[in-house]
């Protein structure tokens, strides 16, 4: 299996049945496989219910609800038979039988007993009068004769699965779970050819004409006494969906509007990397107090502060599962979020060491980044591997118009820390440790600016960069009288 992830790039596992719930597991392993790469799919077919309301909840949180789709026809009992309670006779020899074909040879009687049972559960359910063990995740897609229907809600799921089970029977119970063929073949004709609407004539209202429709496609009648129950929940099931794309629509909108804020940011960068005292930009903004108070820095400050408002309000919006599945994966955000971060993040370190909270807390790295910053970082790397694109092997004839590591000046305040800690250090061991440290953060250093993949403010004449490599030679030189008493030291830096 890994090698097929390995050498494709999509993926689609189907199953009819338990062989659906299977095919769910195996989509779930694969997802949370790290090395997974390819786009993945689950079509399931008839399926039984796998998990609770909490692993749904999981599922969604993951953003992995997107990639399941559970095809259940009108009248299909085993996508609904984990609802029924436990105590129920039956029940625990469906759930504990590899198949349900046992229930194709129970008695007449005892299939009309099974069909009463998980209709009475399903409505008790469906109206939130009792919790269920089980619980949808994923979209449902109900195929009938008449048309099919999507929907991603899970109470609003489960609400259709008994209001679309009330005209059944147990014999059609069980026929529509060996029916399945029959009905995406008639689905997949329907939206090939135009059909018209059988029940009359369709209302003016274009809302009220795309209800009923999807009631038609649900294989209820408009006269039917659950009709208008379904169309209650068809309302509710579209407004769901409509209110995630709205939020979307609207963030995209305050983005926009943000987005001055943003280019004045940049105007500033642009003013510190030229100006005459040459700090640069993240020195510039780190100093501003002891400059004295600017008009220029008190917008800049404000500006950062409302930038970080609005990303906040974003995650929260992502992380309530308000918006689109596939939000964090759309090149408008994922793109934006990695610019807002390149170019603001430097302003944030700048002022967590400015106002002295690293005395406080600790250093930013473990201590102050705020958690909008590894989301992002999360959302960069995840597009990466998603697209099999690597934006850092491009070369560049040029400096980067910002430092592609947002926290290198957050490792560049750790660096000047060790080196004052290191002179003061007696205990060789930790001497040693705190060298090695060092020495890495300077290779690093070295190889991000021999790349060009830092902005031209790192090399400022001023910088706390410039500072550190002058700070950094000068120990190295006087390391040197010591080598005798450290052997592992060689010109200043630690070798095997």
């Amino acid at each position: 299996m890994v090698e097929i992830m390995n050498t494709t790039k999509s993926i689609v596992i189907t199953g009819h049945s338990v062989g659906g719930a299977i095919a769910s597991l195996l989509a779930l392993w694969l997802l949370s496989h790290p090395q997974t790469v390819c786009s993945l799919i689950c079509i399931t077919f008839g399926s039984p219910m796998l998990g609770n309301e909490s692993f749904s909840q999981t599922i969604l949180q993951e953003r992995w609800a997107g990639h399941f789709c559970h095809v259940v026809s009108q009248h299909d009992i085993v996508p609904r038979l984990l609802f029924a309670p436990s105590p129920t006779p039956l029940i625990p020899l469906a759930s504990s039988s590899c198949s349900f074909q046992f229930i194709f040879h129970l008695s007449e009687e005892n299939k009309t007993q099974l069909f009463r049972v998980v209709l009475a559960s399903l409505e008790v359910i469906s109206k939130g009068e009792c919790k269920s063990s089980f619980w949808p995740f994923g979209s449902y897609l109900f195929c009938t004769n008449m048309g099919a229907v999507c929907v991603d809600n899970g109470l609003l799921i489960v609400k259709l699965l008994y209001l679309t089970l009330l005209n059944g029977s147990p014999s059609s119970s069980l026929e529509d779970h060996l029916g399945y063929t029959h009905f995406i073949q008639k689905v997949h004709w329907q939206f090939i050819e135009s059909r018209s609407f059988m029940g009359g004539n369709l209302p003016e209202a274009s809302n009220e004409a795309g209800i009923t429709l999807a009631l038609e496609s649900l294989g209820i009648a408009s006269h039917e006494l659950n009709s208008e129950d379904a169309k209650k929940a068809l309302k509710e099931a579209k407004k769901s969906g409509r209110t995630r794309n709205l939020n979307s629509a609207i963030l995209a909108i305050d983005l926009s509007k943000i987005n001055p804020l943003r280019a004045q940011i940049e105007w500033y960068k642009a003013s510190c990397d030229k100006s005459s005292d040459q700090m640069g930009y993240y020195d510039s903004y780190k100093q501003r107090g002891k400059r004295g108070a600017s008009k220029r820095d008190f917008k800049v400050n404000m500006n950062r502060i409302r930038l970080a408002k609005f990303w906040d309000s974003v995650i929260d919006k992502w992380e309530k599962n308000q918006l689109p599945y596939d939000f964090h994966k759309r090149a408008k955000w994922v793109n934006a979020s990695q610019f807002y971060k390149l170019l603001v993040e430097p302003l944030d370190i700048a002022e967590y060491y400015r106002s002295g909270m690293h005395h406080v807390k600790g250093h930013y790295m473990k201590h102050g980044r705020e958690r909008r910053y590894k989301i992002f970082d999360t959302w960069w790397n995840d597009g990466e591997v998603e697209n099999g694109t690597d934006h850092t092997t491009a070369a560049r004839s040029r400096f980067a118009s910002s430092t592609q590591d947002s926290c290198f000046w957050a490792k560049v305040e750790e660096a000047r820390d060790r080196l004052i800690k290191v002179r003061a250090e007696a205990d060789a061991r930790k001497f040693v440790k705190i060298l090695e440290d060092i020495t890495k953060f300077d290779q690093y250093a070295r190889r991000l600016i021999e790349n060009k993949e830092v902005s031209i403010d790192v090399l400022a004449k001023n910088s706390s960069y410039t500072l550190f490599i002058e700070e950094w030679k000068e120990f190295q030189s006087q390391l040197q009288l010591f080598q005798p008493l450290f052997p592992g030291i060689h010109e200043g830096e630690m070798v095997p």
